[in-house]
């Protein structure tokens, strides 16, 4: 397990973005080897980014890492150093009854935010359907297609102030595949601003991968910024495995990557922060060089 530890949210967002285009270069896809990329869509659980009705980013500032990480791959591509046409994605997470078009839907979320501004293929972006008549039936589908696909190469996640990745909350197996889920009340009132402060609006169930699906992927990176989330990363990091922080889970993962900024560490020991800071500079090599496309062509 690697704890990479930057001063701020905006470094901890280049850092991550930085390490996904690395990843995507070295593997090197093409029409016959894509690359499979799981990516977060809960941006607008606990203040983590959201969209206006314009489609414009709004909530701007510390805990929105995988909206500044989306905003850098954004920048890379168009720079020319990164391309996503051989990668194909799946994202964490969707309401249930939300209709797809709705501006505070998932799928919303990653056209407005990130999906329109690349070169990524539409058909190669796999989110789930919220408004399925079966929704057990497109949960049981989304896992074939994850195998179809060959398996996640890397996913990237983000957690909630009580250690829940996805729609993972509290009490979930960690062994769970992708399925509907409940929202905990916690998760609805935190929602609540997002749909003009009313309760009634917030949707109550959504699809979610399971811990066991994102555990199957080779390698794991998890997002953490914000003093709100330093009593997560310090379960996920100093205890011991526990199904209610789910993020816990991946101490078990042979090749996770914790990525957080300096307020996320404040519940952490000394030691622990000291240790890994010990370590920046061997995994800074993890994306110094920084690859790029261009020198392919070249």
């Amino acid at each position: 397990m690697k704890l990479i530890i930057l001063d701020h949210y905006s470094q901890a967002s280049e850092w991550a973005a930085k390490y996904i285009r690395n990843r995507i270069i070295q593997f090197n896809p093409g029409p016959e080897k894509y690359f499979t990329l799981g990516l977060p869509t809960g941006a607008f659980l606990d203040g983590e980014g959201a969209v206006d009705r314009s489609g414009e980013s709004r909530q701007q500032g510390p805990g929105s890492t995988p909206l500044g990480c989306y905003k850098k791959l954004i920048e890379y591509y168009k720079n020319g150093d990164l391309s996503f046409k051989y990668v194909k994605t799946f994202n964490m997470d969707e309401y249930v009854g939300l209709p797809r078009d709705h501006p505070e839907s998932y799928h919303s979320f990653m056209w407005n935010n990130f999906f329109k501004h690349i070169d990524i293929h539409p058909e190669n972006t796999h989110i789930l359907d919220g408004n399925a008549v079966d929704l057990q039936a497109e949960c049981d589908a989304f896992e074939e297609k994850i195998k179809a696909a060959g398996g996640i190469e890397l996913f990237v996640g983000g957690i909630g102030p009580d250690g829940h990745i996805a729609f993972n909350e509290p009490g979930s197996s960690l062994v769970s595949r992708t399925r509907v889920k409940t929202l905990a009340m916690d998760t609805i009132l935190a929602n609540a601003r997002f749909f003009d402060g009313e309760l009634t609006k917030v949707p109550t169930m959504a699809l979610t991968v399971g811990v066991g699906t994102v555990m199957d992927a080779r390698e794991v990176m998890i997002l953490i910024t914000g003093a709100h989330k330093a009593f997560a990363l310090y379960k996920a990091i100093e205890e011991g495995v526990n199904h209610m922080w789910t993020v816990s889970a991946f101490q078990q993962h042979p090749r996770t990557v914790f990525v957080c900024d300096e307020d996320a560490t404040l519940e952490l020991k000394v030691k622990t922060v000291k240790y890994f800071k010990g370590l920046m500079l061997v995994h800074n090599k993890l994306v110094d060089p920084l690859y790029s496309i261009k020198e392919k062509e070249t």
